[in-house]
């Protein structure tokens, strides 16, 4: 099986709900699309420090993570992420990995924005069952 990428909008949530109540100009919006590595494997969002300063997201606290390579690092846990993919949406917090040079779409997202990755095609796609609307368990 091949890498399966999607490309994704990034919006920082606190502008977008200024926006919405209008103390914020919809162009002043920060945002940015990027082609995201889907990684259901990986437990968060994770992007580099530039991202993170494009969108202006405030740090919530700093974890010890532990990369694939087994190796640990300190990384800040950034957001709120608004992520739209297609369709969908969905907010998170965000995984800011020094160094990292692609953004990952790991689980907590992935299952937000309700999607599955298709291994035929390697591509993410709405939830075929619920193609028009998001849905997700609640047990």
């Amino acid at each position: 099986m091949g890498l399966t990428y999607a490309e994704i909008t990034l919006i920082n949530s606190i502008d977008a709900g200024m926006a919405r109540r209008g103390k914020l100009k919809k162009k002043e919006i920060r945002q940015v699309k990027v082609s995201a590595l889907v990684d259901s494997g990986a437990y968060m969002l994770t992007f580099d420090r530039s991202i993170q300063i494009q969108l202006g997201l405030d740090v919530f606290e700093t974890l010890e993570v532990e990369l694939a390579d087994g190796t640990r690092q300190k990384c800040d846990i950034v957001g709120d992420v608004h992520l739209h993919f297609k369709n969908r949406q969905t907010t998170c917090r965000a995984l800011v990995l020094p160094g990292a040079t692609e953004v990952l779409l790991g689980a907590i997202p992935l299952e937000g924005l309700d999607v599955v990755i298709d291994p035929k095609t390697q591509q993410l796609d709405v939830h075929p069952l619920r193609p028009y609307v998001a849905g997700t368990k609640v047990k």
